[in-house]
């Protein structure tokens, strides 16, 4: 040996499993449901998939595909071919009934068991067909199904080369290859893996031309590729994200390499990625010396070249190492295999999500501890609610005297058929048996209306929808609303006005802007007054509006006293956050496909907000509320309403007095 070709061992970065939550809960169902107390091996299959990352290792997947299908599921069963991402491997599962038996299984006969299948498929050829097998492994488990917890064990079986490898030489593939060669096979491994013919393929060879040009070719292509005269690097997809040492799979690879094609010098390729696309500053070529050996240690007398004696195993090592040492794992899923802790932890997944990625500021503690009360379970009431479970809001309160009707569950989210028949159910009892149905840990709460809560209105006209927000009360501040009790809130009412604690004008409610009190809008009408007619498509859309609406409040710092918004606005003191704008009002047209952002400002004649109703209201409790209900005028005459449309009606034009004519114009 050269003093060029002298080197150090050849050292590999193990394999790291990782086990999806999903693969331990379809064991349990596989274990109750079709193996029952059978000990047999389990074909599964693992996926992994090149290292995209300069500080992080890929991992060995197993997911809930991984395990074989359930009888029920044999028809739907898909193959992973061609997934890029996943780089299918078999494996096998030893699953026992008893801990004793878990411990009790011979792992040393096990991996040597995998080991052999390894050896045969190299030396058969089916390894350089269907180049996976390299990558076997194996699995022990114990499933302790009453107490939700598994005790496991991964095992990556690999060949000994005896003697070691020789490392001479390992540096990034983009140092060691011309600007023209790297460049050429950079573009050759992105070819390859867009392909979904090779994309999983995870062993390969590459071919490097005289002109520079990088072929990649299947292994089973090696034979007709020696009288070429390129240069060639045997390729591999390496988890590994080390700079100094080659990933796992490559032992088994070697030793393919050098029992079946007799060759002793190697130059090997650790393809890695960045973003889905080769990285050649990450990957790794390095070239390595496999000596050849008269035997293996328990077959001194054997004659010829261990590597080519098919009848003898080599030595296997790669059971997983769990914190340095040699001893199994265990994981408890006592809590994650509750259905309603499942729905809730896949319910949170989406919002955190949205805070790890997007929105750092959302606060998924005060959606989840906020109550909204919903007036209405119809159309609007529906889909309200079911926007709000999906913002992460627990606690909701349905109010609704109505029943479901034959027409309702087309447009009406949360009804079917069912809830229609003998009369129809209670909408309110319907939509708390859907929601549950639908989510079983949103909690349906009985609650009373308090003064100065968030208010948002939603309505829809035939193509047309309002979503606003009311404004607060008439009072200075919040705090000093929370703060006080009633007597001295009574006693303060005389001094509320239309002006907030920073002295701008109080943004509107519902009814700030209309010169007649509510009344019932049912009675006495024919039927298409009755029933809400209106675009299937516009309920959806208003109902996630202000549901939108409502987490931009929770998240203002100002809350319900944040001042109205708008689009592109120019003024300085409007204080966007990462939610967007928060507008008063948002107005909309299907017809016109159009939406726009409008403020209003509160009246003190509003029959629902001003000074007047809310202090005769502390005063008189029920009974003004029930006088307001039984005299239909009542609180016109109360709000001066009714003054101020008398007045208004008095008020007329002398349109002859101030025509002559030279202003009339002949037709």
């Amino acid at each position: 040996m050269t003093e060029k070709e002298s080197g150090s061992v050849l050292q590999f970065a193990p394999f790291q499993s990782a086990v999806d939550e999903g693969f331990w809960h379809r064991l349990s169902s596989l274990k109750l449901n079709k193996f029952g107390i059978d000990e047999s091996p389990i074909p599964i299959t693992g996926f992994y998939s090149p290292c995209t990352n300069s500080r992080v290792s890929n991992h060995l997947s197993l997911i809930a595909e991984s395990l074989p299908p359930e009888p029920s599921e044999q028809s739907s069963v898909t193959t992973n071919v061609g997934n890029r991402n996943r780089c299918s491997v078999p494996g096998i599962l030893y699953n026992t009934n008893t801990f004793e038996g878990f411990h009790a299984l011979n792992k040393q006969g096990l991996l040597k068991a995998e080991a052999q299948k390894v050896w045969d498929d190299i030396h058969s050829g089916k390894a350089e067909e269907d180049c996976a097998v390299l990558s076997r492994f194996l699995l022990i488990s114990f499933a302790d199904l009453k107490k939700w917890s598994f005790h496991y064990w991964f095992a990556f079986p690999a060949l000994v080369l005896d003697p070691p490898a020789t490392l001479v030489d390992l540096r990034p593939a983009s140092q060691w290859l011309s600007l023209d060669e790297a460049e050429s096979l950079s573009a050759a491994c992105n070819e390859w893996r867009s392909s979904s013919v090779t994309t999983d393929v995870p062993f390969f060879l590459v071919s490097i031309a005289s002109n520079s040009h990088a072929t990649i070719k299947h292994l089973k292509e090696w034979p007709s590729c020696q009288q070429d005269g390129n240069k060639f690097l045997f390729g591999f997809y390496d988890p590994c994200h080390l700079p100094t040492n080659p990933g796992w799979p490559l032992r088994n690879f070697l030793a393919l390499i050098r029992s079946r094609w007799n060759l002793e010098k190697v130059c090997f390729f650790c393809y890695r990625e960045n973003r889905g696309f080769a990285d050649l500053s990450l990957s790794l070529i390095g070239e390595a010396l496999l000596s050849v050996s008269q035997g293996f240690p328990e077959h001194k007398n054997h004659i010829c070249s261990g590597w080519k004696d098919t009848q003898h195993v080599p030595n296997a090592v790669g059971w997983e190492f769990n914190r340095g040492k040699k001893v199994p794992r265990c994981i408890s899923l006592v809590q994650s295999m509750d259905p309603k802790r499942l729905a809730i932890s896949a319910a949170d997944l989406n919002l955190k999500l949205m805070r790890w990625r997007a929105l750092p500021s959302l606060n998924l503690n005060i959606l989840s501890a906020s109550k909204c009360l919903l007036l209405g379970a119809g159309t609007l009431g529906c889909q309200v609610a079911r926007m709000l479970m999906a913002w992460g809001v627990r606690k909701i309160t349905l109010l609704d005297s109505g029943k479901v009707a034959m027409s309702n569950p087309l447009r009406q989210s949360l009804y079917t058929l069912e809830d229609c028949l003998n009369g129809g159910e209670f909408k309110a009892i319907a939509a708390v048996k859907s929601l549950k149905r639908i989510f079983p840990a949103v909690v349906l709460i009985y609650t009373y209306v308090l003064h100065c809560q968030i208010a948002i209105t939603s309505a829809l006209g035939f193509d047309s929808f309002l979503v606003m927000r009311h404004g607060v009360g008439p009072i200075s501040t919040i705090t000093d609303f929370e703060a006080q009790d009633m007597k001295t809130l009574a006693a303060e009412m005389g001094n509320f006005s239309l002006i907030d604690g920073d002295r701008e004008q109080r943004l509107g409610c519902y009814f700030c802007n209309d010169v007649v009190a509510p009344v019932d809008s049912t009675a006495n009408r024919t039927l298409d007054q009755q029933c809400t007619v209106t675009r299937p498509g516009l309920a959806p859309i208003a109902s996630a509006l202000a549901v939108e609406l409502l987490v931009g409040i929770l998240h203002h710092p100002h809350g319900i006293c944040a001042k109205a918004e708008f689009a592109n606005s120019t003024d300085s003191s409007s204080t966007e956050q990462p939610l967007g704008i928060l507008p008063h009002q948002v107005r909309g047209s299907l017809s016109q496909f159009s939406q726009m952002t409008l403020v209003g400002h509160a009246s003190n004649s509003c029959t629902a907000c001003c000074t007047t109703v809310v202090s005769e209201y502390r005063k008189r409790g029920m009974d003004f509320v029930l006088q307001a209900i039984n005299h239909p005028t009542y609180l016109e005459d109360l709000t001066g309403l009714t003054e101020l449309v008398k007045s208004a009606s008095s008020f007329q034009l002398d349109w002859d007095n101030e025509m002559d004519d030279d202003d009339c114009i002949e037709i």
